[in-house]
Order: structure tokens, then sequence, then C-alpha cells
């Protein structure tokens, strides 16, 4: 019997099958093998070019390198060449991957027509709207008269050959699972169309010494679609992120061959578009100032700029005797290691108590100097006494209940008196920034700080032998 051209690839993550099942057996997903061909393709064949030729020999050359470090683009928003490191770079290839609606395009149609308007020939690419669309967006965003090359198309072979006619230094295809290349047997969007317009696309970004931004759809579970060789194929790795219902945006990089990945750029959606937040402490922190009890501020630094966003916590005595624990924009692993400490170290009850926590404005934080500003929380929610309005926490909380200084201290402390705080708790050896620094070597000494009386203490205490 003759072999079967046709395999069966998982579109989560790429895994080949040789026959169709419900579940992938790699990744384990369900109902994401879809029929392709197996006849396998050399390099360029996805866009028929012929195979098999013998090719020059590589020229090779010395490591040192003698010419000047080419000029980055700057796309005339600041946060975002902040995240790219400096600017765009010619030859490489950008991917821009999140949810739908949060704004991917909006952001890179103002960034190519900042590149438009700065000198940079800049061509935008659409497979997903029409160019009257655009045309209309642009207008409603003031960006009508920026000289950008605007098209409207799917085919990848007619794309790379207007691009070569037209020679632009800088180009934004939105986006890669709409595009398509005919020497594929392959829908558009599935693993093989997608791996191959992302290796046509990057190479022509070397070759042509062009600047490509390319747009990819995320996933349910966040992650850009398509398989992990997308990732490896681009040059930087950028995710637009946003909650629904708030006008904050944060691009992150988690991959920069030309920059830092601990860069973030603060956006505030509005009707003219997205406006640059240079200040974004100033969106994360309450307005009025006042604190309620279960309100700490923490100061964060993410990459080079130093955040102030405010950690809420609530506790409340469990509904149906099984304890809840939800939190946003945190780690839930390490909440249950606070509460282990709290309860451990300090002598806090939170066995029978729901504990929610979230970081207010939409922001997600990973640093462990989140800690003891989350432990603050936690112990103000319990007592039901705020924190002092003028005061930060940060600092990271040990098993033992030590309290680990943590590192950017002096940016951490000038950016919260420059907001106007004049107290911080903080690990031993904290100092400086022109405010009072309340040093706390141990959880136990904010315990005692915020619960002087030992209320909750007694509580827990009273509690656990009620129960007994």
């Amino acid at each position: 019997m003759a072999k079967s051209d046709l395999v069966f690839v998982c579109q989560n993550c790429g895994a080949v099958h040789s026959k169709w099942s419900g579940r992938c057996d790699a990744c384990g997903a369900w109902n994401t093998l879809a029929e392709e061909s197996a006849k396998p393709s050399a390099p360029g064949s996805a866009l028929g070019a012929p195979s098999g030729k013998k090719g020059k020999g590589l020229v090779f050359s010395d490591l040192a390198f003698a010419g000047a470090a080419p000029d980055r683009f700057s796309t005339g928003i600041g946060e975002l060449d902040r995240v790219l490191g400096g600017g765009l770079v010619p030859a490489s290839a950008v991917l821009v991957g999140g949810d739908p609606g949060v704004g991917k395009s909006t952001l890179l149609l103002q960034a190519a027509a900042g590149l438009a308007m700065s000198g940079v020939a800049t061509a935008y690419v659409t497979g997903e709207e029409a160019e009257a669309q655009i045309q209309d967006r642009a207008r409603r965003l003031g960006l009508a008269q920026a000289p950008v090359s605007l098209a409207a198309g799917a085919d990848l072979r007619q794309i790379l050959e207007s691009l070569r006619a037209l020679k632009p230094q800088a180009v934004v295809i939105d986006s890669i699972q709409t595009l398509w290349a005919d020497g594929l047997d392959a829908a558009p969007g599935t693993v093989a169309q997608v791996r191959a317009v992302a290796h046509e696309l990057a190479r022509f970004a070397k070759k042509a010494d062009c600047a490509v931004i390319l747009v990819g759809h995320v996933t349910k579970e966040g992650q850009i679609a398509g398989p992990r060789v997308v990732e490896h194929l681009v040059d930087a790795v950028i995710y637009f992120e946003g909650e629904r219902g708030l006008p904050f945006r944060i691009l992150r990089a988690v991959k920069n061959r030309f920059g830092p990945t601990d860069e973030i750029g603060v956006f505030e959606m509005t009707e003219a578009g997205l406006s640059e937040t240079p200040n974004p402490s100033a969106l994360f922190l309450s307005p009025s100032g006042e604190r309620a009890s279960g309100a700490a501020v923490f100061a964060g630094v993410e990459g080079s700029r130093p955040v102030l966003v405010e950690i809420q916590a609530l506790v409340a005595p469990a509904a149906y005797g099984t304890a809840r624990r939800a939190v946003v924009g945190w780690d839930t692993g390490r909440l249950a290691m606070i509460l282990a400490v709290l309860e451990t170290r300090c002598g806090l009850g939170f066995g029978g108590r729901d504990v929610y926590l979230s970081v207010a404005g939409g922001l997600r934080i990973s640093e462990p100097a989140a800690d003891l500003a989350v432990a603050a929380a936690l112990i103000s929610a319990l007592t039901d006494e705020p924190l002092p309005k003028d005061c930060v926490a940060f600092g990271e909380v040990a098993l033992s209940g030590d309290v680990r200084p943590v590192g950017r201290t002096d940016l951490r402390l000038k950016e919260a008196a420059k907001l106007g705080f004049g107290m911080a708790i903080a690990p031993s050896g904290a100092e400086g920034g022109g405010i009072k620094v309340r040093q706390t070597p141990r959880i136990g000494d904010l315990a005692a700080f915020l619960d002087p009386l030992g209320e909750a203490r007694d509580a827990a205490a009273s509690g656990s032998s009620g129960r007994r």
C-alpha cells in the first residue's frame, strides 16, 4: 500500500501525528490536529523557489567589528522605543502579540506614522482589514497626512515582490496568521503556513536591511499562536497586555536581541489613540491619596523604571467552611507562602478566612520584593486598620520570617519621595531617598508595627482554642 502524503499537525505545539486523534500526545490539547501535506520542502520552496542548486560558499570574516553600529529608527513613541532598547534596529524582525482588541493595530499604526514622519520609508501591509478601514483609523488618530505606503493583501509572494520593488526601511505586517504561501498545501493560520511565512519575512528583513514588525495572534492561554519556532526566528518578541474595562496597556518584551527584556512601556487608551504614560506610578495609585484597610503601596522596579503600585487585600470569613484564595496580578503560590509565614512566624490566623489579593491598575508583578507589601496589606485587612497613607513597602520575605534586602533600593526610595511619600517599610540596610525608613529585619517586626496590641494574634489564638 502506498504511503499517505498527509499527516496531522497539532496547531498548538506543532507535533506531527500519522493519524488523527482527538488529543495531541505531545501537549495534551484537544481537537487541535489539522490535516497537512507530508511532502518535505526545501528552504525557499514555500514560495516555489527552485531547490537542489549548488550555492556559493560562505565568506568568513573576523570576529572584530570594524564598522559603526547601525543607527536605530525612532518610532516617535518613547515607551515603545524604551521597550525595543532605544528604537527599531534595521534588518531586524519584531513579533508583537496581544489579545484581540487590546490596541496592537493602533499602536503599530501610530509607530508607522512616527517612523514615516521622521524620514524613514515605511510600509503598512494588512491582511485582516481593507485599506479603507486603516485609512479611517488613521483619520481618527490624526495620522492621515503621514507618508505611509499602505496595502492590503494576504499572498506572501505578492507582498514580498511588492516590498522588494518599494524598498522600504520599515514594514508592519498585520498579521502573520492571515498570510499564506502558495507553495504549501495548507490553510492560512496553520502551523506550516505560520512557520513558513515567519521564516520568509525574517529572511527578507536580513537581506533587504529592512526592519519588519509582525503582528501575531495569541491563544486563550495568552501565548502567541503557532509553533514556538516562530519566536526563535525573530529578534524580539513583545507582548501588549491590558485588562478589559481598564484604559491602561502594558508593553513588555520577553525576548530582545538588541536590548533588555525587563523594560515595560505604559500606555493609556483614549479616544485619540494610545497616549504615553511617562509616570506610570500616578496611574496605579489612588488619586485621593487615602488608603482603606487592606491597601499597601509597593515600591517596585520594572527594568530601569521605578513604579509605585497599590496592592489591595481583603480578608473575610469563609462562607462555606472552605477558605478561598483569589489573586489578580500576582503569583498564587507566593501568596500561599506569605500566608503560611504570617501564620507560623507571627501567629496570625487566616485558616478559616477567604483571602483576596489584587494589584490595582491591571499591572502584573513578578518581583519577590513585593512580599513585604503583600504581607502589610494582609495584616492591615485582617486587623481592619489602614496603613499610614504616606507609607510604601518593599522587601523579600523568607520562609524563616527574615526580610531579605532587594536591589535598587535608592531608586525605589527616590521615586516614593518624588510622589510625596514620607515613610518606607524596608529591609535592614535600606536608607536614603530623602524619606524616613523603618527597617524591618523580620516579618514579626512588621506585625508588631501594624498590630501593636496583638489583637489579631489574640483573636487567632482564641479561634483555634475554640475549635479545639
